[in-house]
């Protein structure tokens, strides 16, 4: 049985979602191989642009594949460009998927296929996610986010999308706000639609955010107040505006960075008296003066210095969360747990 996770969006939990069905599965005593026709997510890798993704699927799930078949088409800017110019075959790259999505499920019970960014990525060489459903017969489960009722005509169209190949649809990240009323009138809408909805899960901290240390690391900062590093952001606000703003704009967020340039005294101040705000990431270089960092000691909020520009700070800043944990064995794990409580696996699975 073939089954193709698509999304709606970027950075839904998509592969998370993947790799965890892939252990139930494993759990369950099925052989389960792996496939990401299209490599988006893309990193350098010993000389190559590659997706991770792909690479750290075949380590924890114990693959013996060639990357290659693992990712046959490397969806890069430069590719896209050669196939705008007409340097790329949508029949030759077809057979291509194809023949790779052949030698890897030989000897495999089941094979998960992970979508693209999002399901409508491919469509310059015709290879959109609904295409690469048709291509290699495969069901296809639908990841979801939700945080208010219009977000149910975007649902609605993918699976339309999808027609009778859909399997069904699986809300992730759901925020507390919007839970109840998911549950409550969008799942029973959806169901008298036709759409199945496979489950609904909470966001949950771990896997929706990255610790402070975390953020340091990744952006190369100098960490210039300790306390609190190991609390979670998820979410990022640039201190730009006035300060007679800044502390109603800082107290309506919540597990919030902001980031602002170290020369701003009025804004670390603003920030450090929001309680939404769990650290100051401060660019260009500076340094606040001894009170700001007194203060931060004192309310238990990091202080993060960098060198680069506020824009360029933001930018990697969101990046790394976008990336979030996928590629670490302790998500893939959480996520396992997440769906054996809030989701019916046994349905996805269905022969």
């Amino acid at each position: 049985m073939n089954i193709l996770i698509s999304s709606l969006e970027e950075s839904t939990g998509k592969t998370a979602v993947t790799l965890a069905l892939a252990e139930l599965a494993r759990d369950g005593g099925d052989s389960v191989g792996y496939m990401k026709p299209k490599g988006t997510r893309l990193e350098s890798n010993v000389g190559k642009t590659l997706d991770e993704d792909p690479l750290f699927a075949r380590e924890l799930l114990g693959l013996e594949a060639d990357v290659s078949d693992l990712e046959p088409i490397v969806y890069s800017p430069t590719f896209v460009q050669d196939a705008i110019r007409g340097r790329e075959a949508p029949d030759e790259l077809r057979k291509r998927v194809r023949d790779a999505f052949e030698t890897l499920a030989v000897d495999h019970d089941r094979m998960l296929i992970e979508g693209g960014g999002h399901l409508e990525l491919g469509g310059i060489v015709e290879l959109t996610d609904p295409d690469i459903a048709d291509l290699l017969d495969a069901r296809v489960l639908v990841i979801a986010p939700y945080d208010h009722p219009g977000d149910v005509d975007d649902v609605l169209a993918a699976t339309r999308r999808f027609g009778d190949r859909l399997d069904g649809v699986l809300f992730n990240n759901v925020a507390d706000a919007a839970f109840d009323d998911l549950e409550t009138d969008v799942v029973p809408f959806l169901e008298s639609k036709g759409v199945p909805v496979h489950g609904v899960l909470p966001r949950e901290q771990f896997l929706a955010g990255v610790t402070v240390d975390e953020l340091a690391t990744e952006l190369g900062a100098t960490v210039l107040a300790e306390e609190g590093v190991e609390t979670y952001v998820e979410r990022f606000i640039v201190g730009a505006m006035g300060a007679d703003s800044a502390l109603r704009h800082f107290r309506r967020t919540k597990d919030a960075a902001v980031i602002t340039g170290g020369d701003r005294a009025e804004i670390h101040t603003a920030a450090l008296e929001a309680p939404g705000v769990r650290c100051l990431i401060l660019t260009g270089g500076h340094r606040p003066s001894g009170a700001i960092l007194g203060q931060a000691a004192e309310k238990g909020t990091p202080i993060l210095s960098v060198r680069t520009d506020t824009l360029t700070t933001v930018e990697r800043a969101e990046d790394v969360v976008r990336s979030g944990r996928t590629r670490d064995e302790r998500t893939v794990a959480e996520m396992e747990s997440m769906l054996a409580d809030h989701a019916d696996v046994d349905a996805i699975y269905r022969d």
